[in-house]
């Protein structure tokens, strides 16, 4: 199984600059979000730093398997697993670190979400930290992959919150967990069963925040495999929408 795939980034109308990234590394079968936040531009730097070093992690051990890695394996998880987990967990640390060696980029911090696709082909990994999300579309149906680290969602598991309640949420920005806000963080990480013509979406919460999921799936049911033509659709249907953040779509099909 090969995989075809498309992203863009825009800043969306309201945000002066972007602090999105993504990174599209099909050579080492790796796909990133990354969603920075911070003031005076940190957040710009932040999500940069993630993509960049998730890729220099994945061209390292992609080219040398033996290569020595910054964290030790963990036994419960496979090598690709373990792969993408330390491939985050390195950029946080490279985060943190700048963070604190200079004064300008203090606070600065960033979401991340990441696929990766082991040689076996069959499935796709996903790694995320905060509430960038991963999407799963097979024939017409979107399912959300990823749980948002956020207040919203933990408010919402608790309580039954209605569309208008979710709206009026105070504190719908509150990120509970981020790269960058401490030396080490947790990364949640699930593997999906993929089968031929299989749409993985990576998002920020540009996208996913101002654009329904029934939209979206709309969007790439209408696309027809079109991979270039959703992302520039959803990009303009966030932006239709009132586009408040800046917003960043990855997707990535299984091909023959």
């Amino acid at each position: 199984m090969r995989f075809s795939h498309a992203g863009a980034s825009d800043v969306g109308r309201k945000r002066t600059h972007n602090e999105d990234a993504y990174l599209l590394l099909p050579e080492e079968s790796l796909y990133c979000v990354a969603d920075g936040m911070g003031g005076h531009a940190s957040g710009e730097v932040a999500a940069r730093i993630a993509v960049e070093e998730m890729a220099e992690f994945f061209r390292l051990t992609g080219r040398d398997e033996d290569a020595t890695w910054p964290y030790k394996l963990d036994p419960q998880r496979t090598y690709d697993e373990n792969r993408l987990v330390t491939g985050v967990k390195l950029a946080n640390l490279r985060i943190h670190e700048r963070a604190r060696t200079d004064e300008r980029l203090h606070g600065m911090g960033t979401t991340i979400v990441a696929a990766a696709f082991p040689r076996e082909g069959t499935s796709a990994l996903i790694g995320h930290v905060g509430d960038s999300r991963a999407y799963h579309f097979r024939r017409g149906d979107l399912r959300q992959l990823t749980e948002d680290h956020s207040l919203l969602a933990e408010h919402m598991k608790a309580h039954a919150l209605s569309p208008a309640e979710v709206r009026a949420f105070p504190h719908k920005n509150v990120i509970l967990r981020a790269l960058g806000m401490k030396p080490l963080v947790e990364v949640d990480v699930l593997r999906v069963p993929l089968e031929l013509s299989d749409v993985l979406l990576l998002c920020s919460d540009g996208l996913s925040s101002m654009v329904p999921d029934a939209r979206i799936a709309e969007i790439l049911r209408g696309a027809h495999g079109d991979l270039r033509r959703a992302v520039t659709e959803l990009v303009d249907a966030a932006n239709a929408a009132g586009g408040t953040d800046n917003v960043t779509v990855v997707l990535v099909q299984a091909i023959r």
